[in-house]
């Protein structure tokens, strides 16, 4: 579950977001920037999801805080949640699934290059867009629905999230008692 670690800045964000947008996006960068200079410094190796996430939390910082200060918490969340559903889809569009990078750290190098790893890791990258898809389409129903509950927002962007965690936890398990029949 390293792929969690990858998730840490938008931790970051969703846990200070009820404090201060500007809080909340500058730890997440700074919680992005740390994490991709540690993986890079241990790794050598640039992983997309902590690339993304400098990336999106570094240019929305910036842009609310120097660009459109009054940007409302429902925009903000809906264009980070966005923003991570683009990171995931690229990831697999480019031919590199976000999940192949933390799932090398766990499967001995001689499988990297199967045919079953890499589907596998397209199969759980996909499940992931479909999660950061529905919380996109939530976010962007209580950003432009003032009637729409908060409450149904978070119980469902959670909901999606233990989904995909779920899968990505039970599949591969999934994957190797199908493999080995």
């Amino acid at each position: 579950m390293g792929i969690l670690l990858g998730f840490a800045p938008f931790i970051v964000f969703a846990l200070l977001a009820g404090l201060s947008i500007d809080l909340a996006l500058w730890a997440a960068l700074a919680a992005a920037f740390v994490i991709g200079i540690r993986d890079f410094a241990h790794t050598r190796l640039l992983r997309v999801l902590d690339m993304g996430s400098v990336v999106l939390f570094g240019l929305l910082a910036f842009y609310t805080g120097f660009i459109q200060p009054s940007l409302s918490i429902p925009a903000v969340h809906l264009i980070v949640d966005s923003g991570l559903t683009i990171i995931a889809l690229v990831s697999i569009v480019i031919g590199n699934p976000f999940t192949l990078d933390y799932a090398r750290e766990q499967v001995p190098e001689e499988f990297w290059r199967t045919p079953l790893f890499l589907r596998t890791n397209y199969i759980i990258a996909s499940v992931w867009v479909l999660a950061f898809g529905a919380m996109t389409a939530v976010d962007a129903a209580a950003t432009f629905n003032a009637r729409f509950p908060l409450t149904l927002d978070i119980a469902a962007s959670l909901a999606a999230l233990a989904l995909a965690v779920i899968f990505t936890t039970r599949y591969p398990a999934y994957v190797r008692a199908w493999a080995a029949r």
